[in-house]
């Protein structure tokens, strides 16, 4: 039978395909909801529109220079916007995916959890089904997907499961991850943290050697401690199992080598072990 929602979506997210400037607009216009007008959601994608500005800036949406990889995934997150939105508008048509049913629960209820559940099981979905263009993309870069996903992962975790995200400053947890907020815009636009051009310039070693002070002290002190558990957290809390499979005794693993862990080890420095010590994960 035909379903109305998902070719609506399809239609949207394909007149948008080529033109970076169209894909963002389209993702603000499925926080306005069907009829325009949405008080309720609009301040959500503020954190929403930080991390595809950044991609846009990047260039990796670009239709000729871009990465296929992360235009895959993009797409998917305005689908399942698109689709929901028509959906909640009573467009017919049943949920093409889970994902689908998530975005309507934040419709329905929008609470900063509900938005981390839709949100990054849309991102979590385009990297489990994009891994072969993930193996295509440089060595640079492919470090660069895991580090992006940590960091949504984690962010979702301040506010859906601050102890395990701050240990004693759990307290912290939800002011920091609100995606309504400018902090979480901070975690999400990752623009302190990876270079802003695609595809990165140099090597990785020479990337980490010059590593940002901010990113090193928050990916090396905080989350690298915590992260097997909050990829096993994730998993649960997204309904997707697989994503333990992107992450192997505490190293990400997404198209990358086991071997090559040895570019996670957390580097000396005083902040780094302060900060581990001080947010230690509790149960």
């Amino acid at each position: 039978m035909p379903n109305a929602a998902a070719e609506w979506a399809a239609a949207q997210v394909a007149a948008a395909r080529d033109d970076p400037g169209r894909r963002i607009a389209l993702l603000a216009r499925t926080y306005r909801g069907p009829f325009g007008r949405a008080p309720r959601h609009v301040p959500f994608r503020r954190a929403a529109l930080s991390f595809m500005r950044w991609q846009a800036d990047r260039g990796v949406l670009h239709p000729a220079s871009g990465s296929p990889w992360w235009r895959a995934v993009n797409e998917r997150l305005l689908v399942d916007g698109c689709e929901a939105m028509a959906r909640s508008g009573g467009t017919p048509g049943a949920s093409t995916s889970p994902t689908v049913d998530l975005w309507l629960s934040f419709i329905e209820r929008p609470t900063p959890p509900h938005w981390y559940r839709a949100h990054n099981a849309s991102v979590v979905a385009g990297y489990l089904d994009h891994r072969a263009l993930a193996d295509q993309e440089p060595e640079l870069e492919r470090f660069f997907l895991n580090v992006a996903l940590l960091r949504v992962l984690y962010t979702h975790a301040l506010v859906s499961a601050p102890r395990l995200a701050l240990g004693r400053l759990a307290v912290l947890g939800r002011f920091l991850g609100d995606p309504r907020l400018g902090m979480a815009g901070v975690f999400l636009a990752l623009r302190r943290i990876l270079p802003d051009t695609y595809p990165p310039p140099g090597e990785l070693r020479s990337y980490l050697d010059r590593e940002n002070k901010l990113g090193r002290t928050l990916d090396y002190g905080v989350i690298q401690p915590r992260l097997q558990r909050l990829y096993e957290w994730s998993a649960t809390e997204l309904d997707r199992p697989e994503l333990c499979d992107l992450v192997r005794d505490g190293n990400p693993v997404y198209a990358w080598s086991y071997a090559d862990r040895h570019v996670w080890a957390a580097p000396g420095g005083a902040w780094p072990r302060l900060l581990a010590r001080a947010t230690a994960p509790r149960p």
